[in-house]
């Protein structure tokens, strides 16, 4: 007797419906794409315990007619596709067949529907993926499936599933990602009674974002939008405030579908490389349009795996768009105050004061040096035992280029908006600094200039008028603006400048070299060295030669600017981007170069907490104003923060 079973049709599909479903979330999925794809224009979800035993998905579509119900419920079994040729371009989110075939197989389901030329609408009942009866009803136009008791002759299927509110809490996300793919579809979820999402159905993509991630998210957003080799990419992405420690907010929609792609994340992660920590994420809601016949969406039962016919093309188009997008942008972090005031006795207790005494706001402030001061002997107030001390600093060995004159006249800028408030005197004699007991700290002077790179040919932009206000901690910077205040974290600031200043001499392939006494070693993999004499032209074009042997790279000289120690990390990006052919050879060699421009930049820029001479905060001052888009420094901090008037006079109850 032969041992090979040709299983029943009951079986098969229940071994099918595991691959289609496997949770409630999934159930939802299929449904809500079914009235996508109906033209429904409001889809409504109702669940009840995590919807294990109770879903409804109800649209205004165009409806199933009484003859195709039961037709629908066969495997591959559709209205979406009829020959082989329409795989080769789908442009529906469900194609197969299966899902309503998969669903009901494994739960009790009921369907109830109208199309638009029918008088009457139709109502099917099935138990098990058997249908017990179809019979005509009253009802609106369009479709509404109930899903009962998931999984209930599956035992083992049904025990795997987690807790109701893991389960509900799923539905909320699939919910969520379907509702910012269309959002000129209106999306209402309910669960357990409890009305969990509703988007306005208006067409605009953040009124979706607004209703699924809330205001906070929202406002923190850059709209992109671009095109490349016939692929559109549109949508918005988080600004460098807006990240998230991994990649639960990457949305990515190809042609409307929600997909999980790695050519796309890697993408986005490069082209925010310079402009948020190392350790943090971007978030984004993508689209990207692609020509259906260079797309595969037939990979995954679920759908959400894709495959591009042309992988560097879509990495490229995402990157460009998205790297555009944030150059583009001028929009930097504002303070956050908090909406509860605090008491002065609150103020003591937290700050440890003594009762009787204020604290003396100005403690905290250093004053720009007077001009008078020669920079060779600048006069640090430090009280220690009501006894002043003078810290001699040696005489800077690089001159600092002079502010850049603004057509207001015949002032220059920096003189024009003078330093120091009007109404408090900012001089050392009049800062009031508390005695440090014992402890006293030995104060650390630099003794060479901060690395500043030459001025270059500009177009001219206009500059708004600014007024220095002070230094705080020797670390921060306030400027006045009129109606908004600017803190400027010096440091940070600087360390931009130099980076863009570098950056612009590689892109612009004006790299020059420096040769090494000896050769950095490094040892690759044969197909890795194989990229690299590949791209041997590229890479060299960028100021590095180098020979390679069977399984080692001798680097004989690399780019002026770039650390020694940062050649066998810029080889590695190398060999990484090239081998992989996910991007381009520019693309690779550009973020290569900028994770080691990242440190060079943080060694050369002026360090916070150090007193520099006030010529330096005026050159800092003036190029930020110069250079709007610089809002984060390289590792991602805020190079400043807005601070507008309106919020304090909310702070101070002035409104």
């Amino acid at each position: 007797m032969g041992k090979i079973n040709v299983l029943s049709f009951a079986v098969a599909n229940l071994i099918a419906a595991g691959e289609v479903v496997d949770r409630p979330a999934s159930v939802i999925k299929e449904l809500v794409e079914n009235s996508i794809d109906a033209g429904a224009d409001r889809i409504t979800v109702e669940i009840q315990n995590g919807g294990i035993s109770y879903m409804r998905v109800t649209d205004n579509g165009c409806g199933i007619s009484k003859e195709d119900l039961p037709v629908a419920l066969r495997r591959h079994a559709t209205s979406k596709i009829k020959d082989a040729e329409d795989l080769e371009a789908i442009i529906s989110l469900g194609f197969r067949g299966e899902a309503l075939a998969a669903i009901s197989s494994v739960a009790n389901v009921r369907i109830v529907s109208k199309t638009k030329d029918s008088e009457l609408g139709a109502a099917l009942e099935a138990h098990g993926g058997v249908v017990v009866g179809v019979t005509e009803r009253a009802c609106s136009e369009g479709t509404s499936i109930i899903v009962e008791d998931l999984f209930y002759n599956v035992p083992a299927r049904r025990k795997f599933l987690k807790k109701n509110i893991t389960e509900g809490m799923a539905v909320v996300s699939c919910v969520e990602r379907v509702s910012l793919s269309h959002p000129e579809i209106a999306f209402r979820l309910i669960s357990d009674g409890n009305v969990k999402l509703e988007t306005m159905g208006d067409g605009k993509l953040h009124s979706a974002i607004y209703s699924v991630f809330g205001r906070d998210f929202a406002t923190r957003l850059i709209p992109v939008q671009g095109s490349s080799e016939g692929i559109e990419i549109t949508g918005y992405i988080g600004r460098s405030d807006n990240v998230k420690a991994n990649r639960n907010f990457q949305n990515f929609f190809i042609n409307g579908r929600y997909v999980k792609s790695k050519t796309a994340m890697a993408a986005i992660e490069q082209a925010f490389s310079s402009y948020i920590p190392p350790e943090k994420f971007p978030c984004c809601v993508l689209f990207v349009k692609i020509d259906p016949r260079c797309v595969d969406v037939n990979v995954h039962p679920s759908k959400l795996e894709i495959k591009f016919s042309n992988e560097k093309a879509v990495f490229e188009a995402v990157y460009y768009s998205v790297r555009n997008a944030l150059e583009k942008n001028t929009t930097r972090p504002e303070v956050r105050l908090e909406n509860g005031r605090i008491s002065a006795q609150d103020y003591r207790n937290m700050s440890g004061a003594q009762p009787q005494k204020k604290p003396n706001a100005l403690n905290a402030f250093a004053p720009i040096p007077d001009k008078s001061v020669k920079p060779e002997q600048i006069k640090m107030s430090t009280s220690v035992k009501e006894k002043t001390r003078i810290v001699p600093v040696p005489a800077w060995q690089n001159p600092v280029p002079t502010p850049k004159t603004v057509e207001t006249g015949k002032e220059n800028a920096a003189e024009k908006f003078s330093f120091g408030s009007p109404k408090i005197d900012f001089t050392p004699k009049s800062v009031e600094i508390p005695p440090v007991e014992e402890k006293i700290e030995h104060v650390k002077v630099e003794k060479t200039a901060p690395t500043i790179p030459p001025k270059e040919e500009e177009p001219e932009r206009e500059i708004p008028p600014y007024r220095i206000i002070g230094e705080a901690f020797n670390s921060y910077v306030f400027i006045d603006l009129g109606e908004k205040m600017l803190v400027v974290d010096k440091h940070a600031a600087h360390e931009r400048i130099i980076f863009e200043h570098f950056k612009k001499i590689m892109d612009k392939g004006e790299q020059a070299s420096q040769m090494l006494m000896l050769p950095v070693k490094i040892n690759f993999t044969r197909e890795e060295i194989a990229a690299l004499e590949e791209y041997r032209g590229e890479i060299e074009s960028a100021g590095f030669t180098f020979e390679t042997e069977e399984n080692v790279v001798n680097v004989q000289s690399f780019p002026v600017g770039i650390e020694a120690s940062a050649i066998s990390d810029i080889f590695g990006e190398f060999a990484t981007g090239l081998l992989t052919d996910s991007a381009s050879v520019s693309i690779t060699r550009q973020f290569a170069f900028e994770k080691a421009l990242y440190q060079a930049s943080c060694k050369a820029a002026i360090k916070a907490g150090r007193q520099y001479p006030e010529e330096h905060i005026k050159w800092l001052c003036q190029k930020l104003m110069e250079l709007p888009d610089i809002t984060f420094c390289p590792h991602g901090r805020p190079v400043a923060i807005e601070m507008t008037k309106n919020m304090l006079d909310h702070q101070f109850e002035r409104l």
